[in-house]
């Protein structure tokens, strides 16, 4: 069995499974609002080649319009329910095959089931936002069983409602003290990681944006995720093999079944 996983930054990642592209929260932009690309180049146009994009929730460093117009004419789109309504802009990417999911849902695409799962974070489009959608984790099945977590806190039934996976990609940039509910930081997402019980993770959102002017205040939070992730997986989860890789790196994690 093999997957493909690589990591262009942020929570962007593509899953390459039984011949099929997935690409994650495409976010291709050098600088968004306050936030600005500090590591890793742009990805490269190869990066926007994907069969089937999923879109965790509707902030808008998950669900970047002027990103996901670069996906290829016919590209499915999952988007969690009421994005059309809440998000304007993607009524207007008509070259996409867009399908609103809730948790449970199934999309079949090529030989890969891709099935949304509850998370635990602030799903609107703006923290005022009025209209509210659900935030999304989602799991693609084919050769692997691939878990991308996007944004989610720790809940009681992930492991339940999850399932079993063999790849987990987990949120691990939290900011410290600072962390509201509905977040992972490399500790929660160690404990993640020790619910789940994978053969193999890899650390994502992180070390890639960093707001305007701070590059000097708690730069630790920016640089120091990833390691810290390692660390603490090595104590609460010793059997999951973890893959820090760096912007662009692809690895093929070794999964059983």
């Amino acid at each position: 069995m093999a997957v493909e996983i690589t990591w262009w930054g942020h929570a962007t990642c593509t899953v390459e499974d039984s011949n099929v592209r997935v690409l994650t929260d495409p976010l291709f932009a050098r600088r968004l609002a306050h936030l600005r690309r500090r590591r890793g180049a742009l990805p490269p146009p190869g990066a926007w080649r994907a069969d089937v994009a999923v879109v965790s929730h509707l902030h808008a460093d998950h669900l970047h319009v002027p990103s996901l117009a670069r996906l290829g004419q016919g590209t499915r789109l999952l988007v969690p329910r009421g994005a059309l309504r809440a998000v304007p802009g993607l009524r207007r990417l008509a070259h996409l095959q867009v399908s609103e999911m809730t948790p449970g849902d199934v999309t079949t695409v090529g030989a890969l089931a891709v099935r949304a799962v509850p998370a635990r974070h602030d799903g609107r489009r703006l923290p005022v936002g009025p209209r509210r959608s659900p935030a999304l984790g989602y799991v693609i099945e084919g050769e692997a069983r691939t878990y991308f977590a996007g944004d989610t806190g720790l809940f009681d039934a992930m492991a339940k409602e999850v399932g079993p996976v063999d790849v987990a990609l987990l949120p691990v940039g939290g900011w410290g003290p600072y962390l509201g509910e509905g977040h992972l930081d490399a500790g929660r997402a160690a404990e993640a990681l020790a619910r789940l019980a994978p053969r193999s993770a890899v650390p994502v959102h992180y070390g890639t944006y960093w707001p305007i002017g701070m590059d000097a205040v708690r730069p630790h939070e920016f640089h120091a995720p990833g390691e810290e992730f390692v660390r603490l997986a090595a104590a609460r989860a010793p059997g999951v093999s973890v893959h820090r890789l760096a912007h662009g790196e692809r690895v093929r994690p070794e999964v059983t079944r």
